[in-house]
């Protein structure tokens, strides 16, 4: 139970809870705005930090690499301009110039330059597979098919690279932690667009542990399993043990290129995928690790800019988002305790004082004072369902199977405030982007977890469009079709009006910006990186 004493107590000033004013003025909007600048670990642990707003949202960083490869959202990438194709041509071109110089400085030395190429996103081009096929959730399977079916266009301008250093003299390696069924058709499909010096004799692939593919004897594994960079550094020492001298190794993951045995390195972008790997014991390559530090507009925007390290990898954003919740990879959130759970016991200790004080006054001056909360992420938690069950990539046939089947639980410290706020006198008013045939389910699951106080009058769903469902006349759209804003700030309105029930929205509550802006009651933002809706 919540009480002014307990509460002003342990009360905290947050930028993620409170925004704008006590009823939010016309103009003020630009406050209610995701945060842009991020600082995020590879490895995930910066989600340790409580902080949700610091993690950089789910769907915004889709957004943003989707732009970067000029994607317009189907999941295939644009294949003769984008963002990613002019920065792979700068880079290449910076990289062609010292070809000639080096291996003519090489032979002069009495060496065998090489220069080893990793496979997928470095000659062969995965984003299709891995975002139409496989929406960025990893499916070995799958990733087979599109391997023996050759589906891989070249990773652009790469073709002309790697003939370019054979021309030259370069002896050419592929080195890919494809397995050794998959051999035959990588060096088919890498013929296939184009590429001339990859011979079989000089592309190795991993072992699977089965018949004859065993793990050589020049790889010794410091566990049971090679790593990445194991596999691969002890492939390159093998590589210069026969002669060479490996002058460039180029691959679009740091662990293509940890371990050393290679006089340089190209690191070619990659924001799709993140396949992080142990350095060697008492090998220390801090020059051979991801950015920490990121600019990330909410729309996408950012991924015009042709950066491809300075976008957050997806991989590691999914990391970061696991460790806030204490998902132990399970797509499933620890209901007892987390960063996410600790950070909401924080900002609900924070704001309860002052909205409730305002339930109290209300009540006394008679001026049917009232909350409006949110339903997703603010009253009840999606986590499980958007992590384990839609990986991320919203499903709207198996919402309706969790909505209908009650399956939400309690988002973490809203219960005991959302109680508190109608013991103290305020209304509780439900305003969500659900639709009228899952309102009486979601009014049900509020209650299942205990909340009071919610009721079929006070609560808002979105009209479906059928029968009775219809666009109420008190919400006004610029568009043919509502958006998220409009439907939301023109029902506040409408409940302060007297059709409405006159009443006096002291507070309003929702994970998403777009719940709040629009004014109608002040604003208080509850963290959620896991999607955006804008």
């Amino acid at each position: 139970m919540f009480t002014t004493r307990t509460l002003t107590a342990i009360a905290i000033t947050s930028s993620l809870v409170l925004v704008g004013g006590a009823a939010q003025a016309k103009g003020t909007d630009h406050q209610l705005s995701p945060r842009t600048h991020f600082v995020m670990k590879p490895d995930g642990s910066s989600g340790l930090r409580a902080d949700g707003a610091g993690i950089p949202n789910i769907d915004s960083v889709k957004k943003t690499i989707a732009a970067y490869y000029g994607d317009p959202g189907t999941g295939i990438a644009n294949k003769e301009s984008s963002p990613y194709i002019s920065e792979m041509d700068r880079i290449v071109k910076r990289a062609t110039k010292n070809l000639q110089s080096t291996y003519d400085r090489e032979i002069k030395q009495g060496k065998k330059p090489a220069i080893v190429f990793d496979a997928d996103d470095t000659t062969l081009w995965t984003y299709d597979m891995e975002v139409a096929g496989m929406h960025f959730t990893f499916d070995p399977a799958l990733q087979d098919v599109y391997v023996q079916g050759q589906k891989f266009p070249a990773t652009p301008a790469m073709v002309g690279f790697v003939d370019k250093a054979a021309d030259i003299g370069y002896t050419i390696f592929g080195l890919t932690g494809r397995n050794d069924n998959q051999k035959a058709a990588t060096l088919g499909n890498l013929d296939k667009v184009g590429y001339d010096a990859f011979t079989a004799d000089r592309f190795y692939t991993k072992w699977t542990g089965t018949g004859s593919s065993q793990q050589p004897s020049y790889i010794t594994c410091a566990t049971a399993k090679c790593t990445t960079v194991e596999y691969k550094a002890g492939t390159r020492k093998h590589i210069e043990s026969l002669g060479y001298d490996i002058t460039l190794n180029v691959g679009d993951q740091w662990s293509d290129l940890q371990g050393g045995y290679a006089d340089s390195t190209l690191k070619l972008p990659n924001p799709t995928y993140y396949l992080p790997s142990a350095d060697l014991p008492g090998v220390h390559e801090p020059e051979l690790s991801p950015r920490t530090h990121f600019t990330m507009k909410p729309d996408g925007s950012s991924g015009l800019k042709g950066d491809g390290e300075g976008i957050p990898n997806i991989d590691s954003v999914k990391s970061t988002i696991y460790a806030y919740y204490g998902d132990p990879g399970t797509g499933i959130a620890d209901k007892e305790s987390s960063p996410y759970i600790r950070e909401m016991a924080k900002l609900t200790h924070s704001f309860a004082p002052s909205v409730l004080a305002q339930c109290r006054a209300g009540v006394k001056h008679h001026t049917k004072p009232a909350i409006v909360l949110d339903a997703d992420d603010t009253t009840l938690w999606t986590y499980d369902m958007e992590v384990a069950g839609m990986h991320f990539t919203f499903d709207p046939a198996l919402q309706d199977v969790y909505v209908q089947g009650q399956k939400f639980p309690a988002t973490p410290s809203m219960v005991s405030f959302v109680n508190a706020a109608d013991k103290a006198g305020c209304t509780i008013i439900g305003l969500t982007g659900r639709n009228d045939n899952q309102k009486a389910a979601t009014i049900a699951n509020l209650q299942k977890v205990g909340y009071q106080g919610f009721t079929a009058a006070n609560y808002y769903t979105k009209w479906t469009g059928v029968g009775s469902s219809q666009q109420p006349s008190y919400v006004t759209c610029a568009t043919a079709k509502c958006t998220t804003i409009e439907y939301k700030s023109q029902t506040r309105a409408h409940v302060e009006s007297p059709s409405g029930g006159g009443y006096d929205i002291v507070a309003n509550f929702g994970d998403q910006f777009s719940d709040l802006i629009g004014g109608h009651g002040k604003a208080y933002k509850l963290p959620n990186p896991t999607y955006y809706l804008p």
